[in-house]
Parts: C-alpha cells; structure tokens; sequence
C-alpha cells in the first residue's frame, strides 16, 4: 500500500509518501517527506485501500521533516477513520519542526491523537475549543511562514557570505557579521542586502547602491578593527 501527495507551487514531487505493511490485523503506516496541503487526501486513499479486518493502525512519523497548518487536519483522518471502524489509531515518532508545532498546539507529542484535558480540569465547550484551535493556528501559521522565509533565504545569504570571504579573506563568521552589520547600517532587510550582493559579484551584474556600498564598507572595516582570538583579552 503506497501513496503519495505533490505539491505544484514547489515544483517538488511526493512531498509525503505514505506506505506499510499489515500482520495479524496490526497495519503499520509510515510517512516519509513534508505534511503539507493535499496531504489529508493521500492519507485518506491510503485508509480507504487497508484491509476490513485491520484491528489497529500505527502511523509512524519519524521521517516527516516538516509540517504546516495542516497538521491537525491531518490527524483528524486518522482519528475520524478510527472511530468510523472501531479501530485503535496512534500518530508516533514525531521529531523537528512537526515536534514543535505540536507543542505549540498544546498536543501530546507521543501520540497527539490519544491527547486528553488533564484529571479535573473542567470540559471545554465547543466555542471555547475552536476559539483556542483559531489562535493556535493563528501562532502556528506565523511561524511556520518565517521558517519558510528563512529556508528561502538561506542560499542567497550564503553565496553572499561566499563572496565576501573570497573577497576580504575574512572567516565565515566574519562575512554574516559583515552582512548583519551592513543591513542595520543602511535600515535594509539581510536577504536584500546579500541578494545585491550576490547580483554585483556576477559578470554584468548591477554595482552595489550607494547606500549599501557605504555601509558594507564601514561593516568590513569595523571586523578589520575588531580584535581577533589572538588579540582578544
């Protein structure tokens, strides 16, 4: 049993595959890739093609690397799939980055599906219950956007970094001071300042601003003033 789901905004085939194996009415599931949008409905075939006499479904998440809002819904397939056919379900193995959404939904991250309110503390309406799911999605989106912005920018910063130290035979430290402290000088973003320096180092490339010229320089003058381990103390 296998399935996967692909995700046509990144160009990236099988972001989550899905397969297993089954023996003796235990079926274990293991998830492998990124669980992002249309991953429900890959989980959802792979349910509907298991066998009727199943007694027990283990999804094993150990190789899940990341994972978005969708998430809960994820995990609600497995729970609703479970209580449709009076079938033990458990959600394990979690790891990274889905670890820590989980934790920042306030979910068990053992199993997340056989979470229960701590003995007594009182029942939650409805209302209150999708209030608090609304801000936990709320925080959990935000934060999984500035880890994709973080991903996206992380090539660009380090063929700047690259560039600087070819340039000024400086260490890799040195070059991210030298970018951090340039985009402070001149109030601009740190992508936006090793994208431009990334584009002046190419042949025909546009020159530096004026402004970010200025402040790189100062930048790689301060770390040409800072003392280094031997000067240090």
């Amino acid at each position: 049993m296998r399935s996967a789901a692909h995700a046509p905004h990144t160009g990236r085939p099988d972001t989550l595959v899905v397969d297993g194996h089954g023996q003796g009415g235990r079926i274990v599931l293991r998830a492998r890739g990124e669980l992002v949008q249309g991953c429900t409905d890959t989980l959802a075939g792979v349910l509907a093609g298991l066998p009727a006499d199943a007694a027990a479904i283990e999804l094993d998440l150990t190789e899940v690397s990341f994972m978005d809002s969708t998430g809960p819904a994820f995990l609600d397939v497995l729970r609703e799939y479970g209580r449709r056919h009076a079938v033990a379900v458990s959600a394990t193995g979690w790891r990274g980055q889905p670890r820590r959404v989980l934790e920042l939904m306030g979910l068990d991250t053992t199993d997340p599906l056989r979470t229960a309110p701590p003995a007594g503390r009182p029942a939650r309406t409805g209302s209150a219950v999708a209030r608090e799911r609304a801000e936990q999605l709320d925080s959990l989106r935000l934060e999984i956007a500035q880890l994709r912005h973080a991903i996206d920018s992380r090539p660009v910063i380090d063929q700047a970094r690259g560039i600087l130290m070819a340039a000024h035979g400086c260490t890799p430290d040195d070059a991210w001071d030298i970018l951090r402290e340039t985009s402070q000088r001149s109030n601009t973003k740190l992508r936006r300042v090793a994208a431009a320096v990334t584009a002046s180092a190419t042949p025909g490339g546009p020159a530096l601003p004026e402004e970010l010229r200025t402040a790189l320089r100062a930048a790689v003058d301060a770390r040409r003033g800072a003392p280094g381990p031997r000067d240090a103390g």
